[in-house]
C-alpha cells in the first residue's frame, strides 16, 4: 500500500476519486446479484416475507436500505419474462452510467425520482445533470426540469362527488379477495375510526429503523388486524345460528406431519404451513380428521389462549418477544412454541407472544423459538448463524 502522507494533494484526490469508481462499480454487480435473488424469490424460499428482510438479517441493513437497494437493482438490471427473453432495463442510460461507476446509489434513486415526472426520452438530460452534479442537485435541476416540461398540463379537476348508500363488493382474483366500498357519512366516518389507529406508522426500533410502509399498505394491514380483533371478539354476530368462525378441515396425519393442507368452507385449499398459523388465532375452529375421514377433534369456539394467560404473556413479553421486535401487545398473537398438532398445551409455559410479521416468520421459516429459564429464545437459521446463538428481545425487556 503507498504511504498516504507521501502522496501530493493532486495524487490524494486521484486515488480517492478512483477508488470511489471502483466501489461505484462494485455495487453495480451487488445490485444485479441483489436482482437475481429477486428474480429467484429467495424469500418464499426461506420463508421470509420479503427480501429486504432477507438482507435485513443476512447482512444487517436497515429495511429502508435494502429496500433502496432492491429497487435501484430493479431499475438497473435486464429484466427476464416469463418466456425468457431479456428485456432492457427500465433505465438503460442510468444503467450505462452505474456499470462505469459514475453514478452512486443516491444519484440513482435521484434519478428515477425525476423520471417518474418527465418522459422517456429526456433520461439522457438527467443522467448529464448525474453525472456533473451530487444528488440535491441533481434533484434540485430535475425538479425544474420537470415543471418546464409540464407546466402547459392542464389544471387537474375535482372528482365527482360519489353517490350515497352503502355498497359493498368481494372478488377473489388470484388467491386473493379484492374489497371495494362505498360507504355513506357517519358509516364512513366510524370505519376510518376504527382504521386510523391500527394505520399508524409503528415506533422506530433500532433494529428495523422507521416504518417505511406507504399509507395504502398500513391500512391494509390495519384492515387484517381489525378482522383479527373481531375473531377474538366475545361478541360476534351470529351466521347459520352460531358466531362467525371459520373452520379448516384437514387429516390429522397431515397436520402433525406437516404435509398437504385443510380445506376451507368455501373450498378453498390452504397450505399446511398457513394452518398451523391461524390454528393459534382465535375464531378458528380446527377440524382434524382420523384416518376413516371421520372427526377427531374440533376445535371451542373460544380464545385459544384465554384472557388470564394472555394477561401472564403480556406482563412477561411487553409485546412481541422476536429479537429486536418492539411491536406493543395489541398487535401481537399468542402463539404455541410446540404446537397442539405435536402435543402442546395452551400454558404460559408453551406460549410467545409474536405480532404479525414474526407469527408468519416463525411459521414458515427455520428460526425456532423455545423457553430457557422461563423467558422465550429464539435461534436463527444456520444459513445465518452457523452457530444458531440464543436471541432474546431487548426492546421490550429494557
Amino acid at each position: 500500500m503507498i504511504e498516504t502522507r507521501l502522496l501530493s494533494t493532486d495524487e490524494l484526490l486521484r486515488s480517492v476519486v478512483d477508488e470511489v469508481t471502483e466501489i461505484r462499480v462494485r455495487e453495480n454487480s451487488l445490485m444485479h446479484k441483489i436482482a437475481e435473488l429477486d428474480r429467484r424469490g429467495v424469500a418464499a424460499e426461506l420463508g421470509y416475507r420479503d427480501l429486504p428482510q432477507v438482507l435485513r438479517h443476512a447482512v444487517r441493513w436497515d429495511l429502508s436500505a435494502a429496500r433502496r437497494w432492491i429497487a435501484n437493482a430493479a431499475l438497473l438490471t435486464n429484466e427476464i419474462t416469463p418466456t425468457g427473453s431479456e428485456l432492457a432495463p427500465k433505465l438503460p442510460l442510468t444503467a450505462e452510467a452505474v456499470a462505469e461507476g459514475a453514478l452512486s446509489i443516491e444519484h440513482v434513486a435521484v434519478v428515477a425520482e425525476i423520471m417518474k415526472t418527465v418522459p422517456a426520452e429526456h433520461e439522457v438530460t438527467v443522467v448529464g445533470y448525474a453525472r456533473d452534479f451530487e444528488p440535491v442537485t441533481v434533484r434540485r435541476l430535475g425538479t425544474t426540469l420537470a415543471y418546464a416540461i409540464n407546466q402547459d398540463d392542464p389544471e387537474p379537476r375535482d372528482p365527482a362527488p360519489a353517490p350515497p348508500g352503502n355498497q359493498h363488493w368481494m372478488r377473489w382474483k388470484n388467491g386473493k379477495l379484492e374489497i371495494s366500498a362505498k360507504l355513506d357519512k357517519v358509516t364512513g366516518a366510524k370505519y376510518e375510526a376504527l382504521i386510523d389507529p391500527l394505520a399508524k406508522p409503528r415506533p422506530q426500533t433500532p433494529d428495523e429503523g422507521p416504518d417505511r410502509r406507504p399509507r395504502e399498505e398500513r391500512e391494509g394491514d390495519a384492515l387484517a388486524e381489525l378482522i383479527d380483533l373481531m375473531l377474538r371478539a366475545d361478541q360476534l354476530p351470529e351466521h347459520g345460528g352460531e358466531p362467525v368462525t371459520l373452520t379448516l378441515t384437514m387429516p390429522y396425519d397431515d397436520l402433525a406431519n406437516q404435509v398437504g393442507h385443510a380445506t376451507l368452507d368455501n373450498g378453498d385449499r390452504v397450505p399446511v404451513e398457513q394452518v398451523r398459523e391461524l390454528a393459534c388465532n382465535a375464531g378458528i375452529i380446527p377440524m382434524v380428521l382420523g384416518g376413516a375421514g371421520q372427526p377427531l377433534n374440533v376445535g371451542r369456539k373460544t380464545r385459544t389462549f384465554p384472557a388470564a394467560i394472555r394477561r401472564t404473556l403480556v406482563t412477561r413479553d411487553r409485546g412481541c418477544a422476536f429479537p429486536g421486535c418492539g411491536r406493543p401487545p395489541r398487535q401481537c398473537d399468542a402463539h404455541h412454541i410446540k404446537h397442539w398438532a405435536n402435543g402442546g398445551d395452551t400454558s404460559v409455559d408453551n406460549a410467545v407472544l409474536l405480532c404479525r410479521h414474526h407469527h408468519t416468520l416463525i411459521h414458515q421459516s427455520e428460526w425456532e423459538v423455545g423457553m430457557v429459564n422461563g423467558i422465550p429464545t429464539f435461534y436463527a437459521p444456520a444459513w445465518l448463524d452457523p452457530q444458531q446463538r440464543p436471541r432474546r428481545n431487548l426492546v421490550n425487556t429494557a
